[in-house]
């Protein structure tokens, strides 16, 4: 049965590309995997892949784009021989970002490492409890350039549980120029020559698949 991730996030900026490409790359290496960006025009995702393809690496992973919601449901049963379907979403608030809550079976929020993100992420509840009235949603943070050894960092972690309630994934994504490279050269964390990203990108594909086999 296919599996579907949205990447969702309010606040531009926050790392929803950098999660959903480097997830659909690694994903794609253990099943057949369709990348959906619902951020057109703009097409970060869609643009990631292209530059991919025409390097001989796309390998499992297709791409696919999608501007209203209707189109992305209409999408999503097209890709059902996948094994994975990644979907990037827009950021903002919209009917977009409500079907990805509905047709995901797991949600991943990106915040980057600041107050200001917390805060834009606490719109994303209402839309999860409007869409709980649909079915289960199973949602997860994922903290993108995140810096672990910092005071920060923990003031931060303390806040967005306190303030959100949301449990975030064990892997984050630190902040390392590296995904920024891999991002502009169709690869992934785990394709660059850092070692500290090649793990961190592996162990985000492992916790996202492990999060997908459970049932709660």
């Amino acid at each position: 049965m296919t599996k579907i991730i949205g990447v969702i996030q309010v606040k531009g900026g926050a790392g929803r590309s950098t999660v959903s490409t480097n997830l659909a790359g690694e994903l794609s290496k253990v099943g057949k995997t369709v990348l959906i960006d619902c951020d057109m025009p703009q097409g970060t995702s869609a643009s990631w892949f292209a530059v991919r393809e025409q390097a001989g690496k796309a390998g499992s992973l297709t791409s696919d784009t999608a501007s209203t919601h209707r189109e992305l449901v209409a999408k999503v049963e097209q890709h059902q021989d996948a094994d994975y379907i990644v979907l990037d979403g827009p950021p903002r608030i919209a009917e977009l970002t409500r079907a990805i809550l509905v047709l995901a079976d797991l949600c991943l929020i990106p915040v980057g490492a600041s107050a200001a993100e917390i805060w834009a992420t606490a719109d994303i509840l209402t839309l999860i409890e409007e869409a709980k009235q649909v079915k289960p949603i199973k949602a997860r943070m994922v903290w993108t350039r995140y810096r672990s050894f910092t005071k920060l960092a923990q003031e931060l972690s303390d806040a967005a549980e306190k303030q959100l309630g949301l449990e975030a994934l064990k892997t984050s994504l630190a902040m390392r120029v590296s995904y920024t490279e891999a991002l502009g050269s169709g690869l992934t964390g785990a394709e660059i020559q850092d070692q500290n990203a090649k793990i961190e990108t592996r162990y985000l594909a492992a916790e996202v698949m492990s999060l997908l086999r459970k049932k709660s």
